[in-house]
């Protein structure tokens, strides 16, 4: 994504959102293409905080040190591509209509623009992709993007999470799981459930000053 107009991104992020944008930023990097050998060189060298979070990476790391870049490559064709289409279509649309480029997509459509994000030219996905909504979410987290404006009941980020994510992105993940060629995107799928599970808590929590402990994995 590219921003038309954005937040000044100079102000001050808490150390929880910064962790917050790593997980968000994690997911838009692995659900938008296959990780190279570089990427998955460096998951092979995380480790879990003995959360639930923390022992999905811990299996994400070693499913990542025992994949070659070709095995990925070609999961990542069959689970998001296919010949005619992937087993998984991850799209919003699709998930809230059955359909793809639908009014789901047109409200996406609105409130990035309301917030001054254009799809990047080089992008050719809709932008209800997965990737592209969690690539939002690490914006918002870190301060680049600003949802404070938006007319989605609640303002700010939990209010375009809630519109955007929360309604699909469960039975997304959950799909991901059981999906024939998923492999290294087992674990993927399990730290996406747990994490969307953590930042949906959080957001319920928000008013009462307190979130959920995150479990980050640490490299």
């Amino acid at each position: 994504m590219n921003a038309a107009s954005q937040a000044d991104a100079a102000t001050s992020v808490d150390a929880s959102d910064q962790l917050r944008a790593q997980q968000w930023g994690f997911l838009a990097r692995v659900l938008s293409g296959a990780p190279d050998r570089e990427v998955l060189d460096a998951l092979g060298g995380l480790t879990g905080d003995g959360t639930a979070l923390g022992n999905a990476y811990d299996v994400l790391a070693q499913t990542a040190r025992t994949t070659s870049e070709q095995e990925v490559r070609r999961e990542y064709f069959e689970l998001f591509v296919g010949v005619g289409r992937g087993e998984l279509l991850p799209y919003a649309s699709f998930y809230l209509t059955g359909f793809l480029n639908e009014r789901p997509l047109a409200d996406l459509r609105r409130d990035l623009s309301a917030m001054g994000i254009a799809r990047a030219e080089d992008r050719h996905e809709p932008e209800d992709h997965i990737a592209s909504l969690a690539e939002v979410m690490a914006g918002l987290a870190e301060g680049t993007f600003d949802a404070g404006a938006l007319g989605c009941g609640t303002a700010g980020e939990a209010g375009f999470f809630a519109r955007h994510l929360e309604p699909w992105v469960t039975q997304f993940f959950d799909d991901l799981a059981i999906a024939p060629s998923a492999r290294f995107y087992r674990p993927v799928a399990e730290i996406g459930r747990i994490f969307t599970d953590i930042e949906m808590r959080a957001f319920e929590l928000a008013r009462d000053g307190r979130r959920p402990a995150m479990g980050v994995a640490a490299g």
